[in-house]
C-alpha cells in the first residue's frame, strides 16, 4: 500500500505543477515541470520506484523489474492522483485544463512527438534507474526530470508535451465532466506514450545484450 500511496502522491504533485504552471510560468513551464518531477523522483524512488506514469510502469514491467500483480494498482494510483490534481487545479484557478495539440498540427506529428519523447523518457529511466551498471547513482532524478523538461520545451507546442497517460487522462476526464471537449485528444496521450514505452523496453534489451538475460 505504501508504494501505491507514493505513486498517487507523486503523480498528484506532478499534475498539480503542470496545471498551475500553465497559468503562471508561461514559457518557463517546462522547467518547472521537469524540476518538479526531479524532486518527486528523489522523494519516492526508494519506496515505489517513482514511476508516476503508466507508460513508465509498462516499460519497467517489460524490463522485468515490477511484478505483474502490481501493474494495475500502480496505474490506478497514478490516474487517481492525476484526477485529484486536475480537480485541485480547477478549484485553485477556477478553470479546468487539459492537454491538447497545437493548432493546425497534423495528427501524425502529434503522435510521433508523444511516441519519440516517451520512448526517450522510458529509455532514460531504464538505464539510470534499473540498470545494475548505474545502481546507486545520485543523478537518476536529475536525468529523468531533465528529460521531461527537454521534451516539453521541444514538442510542447506540437503535441502538448504529455509523455504520460495519467497526465493526459486525469485532466481530460475532469475537463470532460465540466463540459469540455477534450476527449477527442485522449487517444494521442494513451497510444503514443504506451507505444513509446514498449519500444524503449525493446531497445533497452538490445542495449544490454546478453546481460539482459541475467537480470
Amino acid at each position: 500500500m505504501h508504494r501505491y500511496l507514493t505513486e498517487a502522491i507523486g503523480t498528484f504533485f506532478l499534475v498539480l505543477v503542470i496545471g498551475l504552471s500553465i497559468h503562471s510560468a508561461g514559457e518557463l513551464a517546462p522547467l518547472a515541470i521537469g524540476s518538479a518531477l526531479m524532486v518527486l523522483v528523489y522523494m519516492g524512488g526508494h519506496i515505489s520506484g517513482a514511476h508516476y506514469n503508466p507508460a513508465v510502469t509498462l516499460a519497467i514491467r517489460l524490463r522485468g523489474k515490477i511484478d505483474a500483480k502490481d501493474v494495475a494498482p500502480y496505474m490506478i494510483s497514478q490516474v487517481l492522483g492525476a484526477v485529484l490534481a486536475a480537480l485541485a487545479v480547477r478549484t485553485m484557478t477556477e478553470g479546468a485544463f487539459a492537454p491538447a495539440p497545437g493548432a493546425g498540427i497534423p495528427a501524425s506529428t502529434v503522435l510521433m512527438a508523444e511516441i519519440l519523447f516517451t520512448f526517450l523518457l522510458a529509455l532514460v529511466v531504464l538505464n539510470v534507474a534499473t540498470d545494475p551498471r548505474t545502481e546507486g547513482n545520485s543523478y537518476y532524478g536529475l536525468a529523468i526530470g531533465f528529460t521531461v523538461g527537454t521534451g516539453a520545451f521541444a514538442v510542447g507546442g506540437m503535441s502538448g508535451g504529455v509523455f504520460n497517460p495519467a497526465v493526459g487522462l486525469g485532466p481530460i476526464l475532469v475537463d470532460g465532466l465540466v463540459g469540455g471537449g477534450s476527449f477527442a485528444n485522449l487517444w494521442y496521450y494513451l497510444v503514443g506514450p504506451f507505444l513509446g514505452a514498449a519500444l524503449a523496453a525493446l531497445v533497452y534489451k538490445i542495449q544490454r545484450g546478453p546481460a539482459a538475460e541475467a537480470d
